[in-house]
Parts: C-alpha cells; sequence; structure tokens
C-alpha cells in the first residue's frame, strides 16, 4: 500500500511515520501509542485511525486481550466513517477479523490505490518473485480448444494491469481493449504499446459501457481474486461477446465449493461456485481446470482456469 498523503499537520505527520515504522519493526504498542498521538492532533485523518487498528490487532494477535480487539474494531470503523470510499482497506481488514460481510469486503478504491503503488515494480515483481503464470496459462487453454480461431478481431481485457495478458495474446489478438481501475498501471500499459485502447474505470461499469455483441474474447487475468460475486462481470461478459465469443478468466481456488476470503487479502472461489456463476450467466463452460497461478513464499498458490463461451 503507498503512504498516504499527509494529514495537513507537520507534528501530526512525524508521529504518524514514527507510528508505521514502529508497526514494521514489530513494536505494535509503540505503533498504537504514535497512532493515538497523532489523532489528538489530527483527529480526522482516517489513515491514523486505519494504522492504529492495525497496531491494536497486531497486539491482539500476540497477547490476546480482547480490550486491543475491541480498540482494532473502533479504529476501524472509524477510518471508514472518514474514508467511505475505503482507500486504505478498512472494510477488508474488519472482514479479516469476522466484523463485516466477505461479498463486498474488497472495495474498488482499496484496488486502486493498492495497484497505483505496485505498478512502477508490478511486473518485475509478479513474474521474476512470484512465478505468475496466469496469461500464458490462459492463453494455452484457449489454444487447446476445438476450432480456436488464429486469432481474435476484438479482445477486451478486465483488470488489464500492466499488459501481460496482452504480451501472452501477442498478435491472437488484432484490436486489443484494457480496462483498469488504476491510472499508474493503464500508464505502464501504455508504454508497452500492446493495446489499440485503454479505459480507466470500474470494470462492471467499464465493460456494461462497451458496445453490444461486438467483442470475440474477454479475458480477466488473476482479477476474480479481488471480486467476490461473479455476477456482475459475467453478466458484463455475455452482454458484449458475439455469439460463440469466449470469456477466459482465472480464479484462485481452495477446496470447498463456496467463497473465501484469505489471510493474503484475496478471494478463493470453489469449484462449484464457478460452475454455477457460469450457467447462471448463460454461458457453456468450455475449460475449468486446476493450476499453479504463482507462489506464495516458495509454495504453489491453487487455482484454475476457465474457458466459457457464449453459445451460438
Amino acid at each position: 500500500m503507498s503512504r498516504p498523503s499527509g494529514s495537513g499537520e507537520f507534528l501530526a505527520d512525524r508521529r504518524y511515520a514514527y507510528a508505521e515504522a514502529c508497526l514494521a519493526e514489530g513494536d505494535a504498542l509503540g505503533a498504537a501509542e504514535m497512532a493515538e498521538q497523532t489523532l489528538e492532533i489530527a483527529p480526522r485523518y482516517a489513515p491514523a485511525w486505519f494504522l492504529l487498528g492495525r497496531a491494536r490487532e497486531a497486539r491482539y494477535v500476540s497477547h490476546g486481550d480482547l480490550r486491543d480487539h475491541h480498540a482494532a474494531l473502533r479504529a476501524y470503523a472509524a477510518a471508514l466513517d472518514l474514508d467511505p470510499d475505503d482507500n486504505q482497506g478498512a472494510r477488508l481488514a474488519l472482514a479479516q477479523i469476522g466484523d463485516g460481510g466477505v461479498l463486498a469486503a474488497i472495495s474498488p478504491a482499496y484496488v486502486r490505490t493498492l495497484f497505483d503503488a505496485y505498478a512502477a515494480r508490478f511486473e518485475r515483481h509478479l513474474v521474476d518473485d512470484l512465478a505468475y503464470r496466469a496469461p500464458e496459462l490462459m492463453v494455452a487453454a484457449l489454444d487447446a480448444l476445438p476450432e480456436a480461431p488464429a486469432a481474435y478481431e476484438s479482445v477486451l481485457d478486465l483488470g488489464c494491469g500492466t499488459g501481460l495478458m496482452g504480451a501472452a495474446l501477442g498478435d491472437r489478438a488484432r484490436h486489443l481493449t484494457g480496462i483498469d481501475l488504476s491510472p499508474l498501471m493503464l500508464a505502464e500499459a501504455a508504454r508497452g504499446k500492446r493495446y489499440a485502447r485503454l479505459v480507466e474505470g470500474d470494470l462492471v461499469a467499464g465493460i456494461m459501457a462497451e458496445a453490444e455483441a461486438a467483442t470475440d474474447l474477454v479475458t480477466a487475468a488473476d482479477v476474480m481474486i479481488y471480486v467476490g460475486a461473479l455476477t456482475g462481470l459475467l453478466a458484463g461478459a455475455v452482454r458484449v461477446l458475439r455469439p460463440n465469443g469466449r470469456l477466459a478468466f482465472s480464479v484462485q481456488s481452495h477446496a470447498g465449493d463456496g467463497l473465501v476470503l484469505g489471510a493474503d487479502a484475496r478471494y478463493a472461489h470453489g469449484d462449484a461456485l464457478v460452475r454455477d456463476a457460469v450457467a447462471r450467466a448463460g454461458l457453456s463452460l468450455d475449460h475449468l481446470e486446476p493450476a499453479t497461478l504463482r507462489r506464495e513464499r516458495g509454495l504453489p498458490v491453487p487455482g484454475r482456469i476457465v474457458v466459457a463461451r457464449r453459445p451460438a
């Protein structure tokens, strides 16, 4: 997460920086005290409330004092009240400690803030450090389908990021449009000159603004990990796809059937949930196979590569 803009108070910003440093060094109590001093000077500074929540939560994990747990809940709630768009991810933090709905825990503003901070090192970290392979696996699944075309005339890449999906598609995409929440990620994508058009905005709203029945392929690589309900994106895909057009996406998976919000702050979708969402959207499932999408702490992250088709 990027460093938030300042509070407008020099002393408050100094104390906030000390609080961040304390928490990074494992001193949760010091971080909480510095965050509280920040809030004495700037009581409406949402990032300080969020940082206080993180510090109190860390204290609760290490010491088990319920007073710290309740203090964390109050701090996250205050951060959310002051920042309803939830740039810091307070709703996600509340859901992870059992106080809030899982389905809407990850806000678009949080995702935008996260990836704006990540843009400059995104490809290097994801590909080199995490061995990220979702785009290549999705393209391989598309190529293996019966009657797979040599190229798709019109492709819509949802959550395009810096353009890794566009690079994996290569000349299979004759006209490639990318949609993403993060302007800094889109700026990186523009440098690669892989996309004919780049659109900044919410993915569901963005796909609904595209021309109806004018797209041959919709892709969404590593997007569903931030989207709990698949309904909106799948309905949008059906709307923009031509008959026999295809939707390809990846999900992080788990052994159960439903939706799980993991400790890694990502959604994992069970196979039954994916199959049901695809069927309810009116799509025909062509491919749903296990895949290792990336590695975290040296361990494979289980996932699925999904390809569905809009029936003729």
